[in-house]
């Protein structure tokens, strides 16, 4: 892996080269074995938190734990494609439009002993950007190659603090173009519906059950993408003990061992289906 700036990495992806990095600042790695149609990411995959934060922050290293989505980088990474942050969504929130990508508040608590200082804002918000040019850069070279690409949008969710039964995995297609992709939707949750967990965890698939799909990483993509159907695939966090901050590493490998057959599966028959 080497680390790059951020234009270093936009001119390897328009030159087609293959390569691993990590942002010179750290704030996300990228890897690229091949310029296949389809894109894996796990942008809530970090935990960094900046040093010059910490003081400041009510929230407790736990408390950060608990709403990002560790291991979601580890269940796709042997795909060709993979972008996933390194730093924690309490910084800023990749899935968030710049403009509501730091935190005043988190879920429901006051985030900062005092108001984040603008310079401290501004360094978190110029990652972010970053980021984005990237996966511009990314997702249109993808797509200019192939006519058409798929991205899986790869989250978790704390199934635990439902008060209803929920299922393993949740899709979010409220912002994505069921009419023309409904089928494609429908073979991914159908596969993931089929893959089996250890320790007697079921595993179920359902759309939008628990989460939409609204979160600005896909519809940046919708938006400036009309050939790239994005899957914001959410696995509910069966893969670790929410309250303890226990990962169950067994569950972890079982997942990426069927994404590693199911997903390449699924996007190969998307694209032979919608490149014709």
């Amino acid at each position: 892996m080497e680390r790059l700036s951020v234009d270093s990495i936009i001119h390897k992806i328009k030159q087609q080269q293959t390569f691993h990095a990590v942002a010179d600042d750290y704030s996300f790695t990228i890897k690229i074995d091949d310029y296949v149609p389809y894109i894996c990411a796990a942008i809530h995959d970090g935990h960094q938190f900046r040093k010059e934060l910490w003081d400041n922050c009510l929230h407790t290293e736990y408390d950060r734990w608990y709403e990002e989505d560790p291991e979601t980088k580890n269940m796709i990474a042997s795909h060709p494609i993979v972008i996933a942050g390194c730093d924690s969504r309490f910084e800023y929130d990749l899935n968030r439009s710049p403009e509501e990508a730091v935190f005043e508040t988190a879920w429901g608590k006051q985030l900062w002993k005092n108001p984040l200082p603008e310079a401290q804002k501004q360094k978190s918000l110029a990652k972010h950007k970053a980021f984005y040019k990237v996966v511009h850069t990314l997702v249109k070279t993808i797509e200019t190659k192939h006519k058409i690409a798929i991205v899986y949008d790869m989250h978790s969710y704390n199934w635990q603090r439902w008060d209803r039964e929920v299922p393993t995995w949740n899709l979010g297609t409220s912002n994505v173009d069921n009419n023309r992709f409904g089928e494609d939707i429908e073979a991914w949750r159908q596969s993931l519906s089929e893959i089996k967990l250890p320790n007697n965890i079921k595993s179920t698939a359902l759309v939008n059950n628990t989460f939409f799909g609204n979160g600005y990483f896909l519809k940046f993509i919708t938006n400036n993408f009309k050939n790239t159907l994005v899957l914001a695939t959410e696995i509910a966090k069966v893969y670790c003990d929410e309250y303890e901050q226990v990962n169950f590493p067994e569950v972890v490998n079982s997942v990426e061992k069927q994404l590693r057959e199911r997903l390449p599966k699924h996007a190969k028959a998307f694209i032979e289906k919608h490149s014709k």
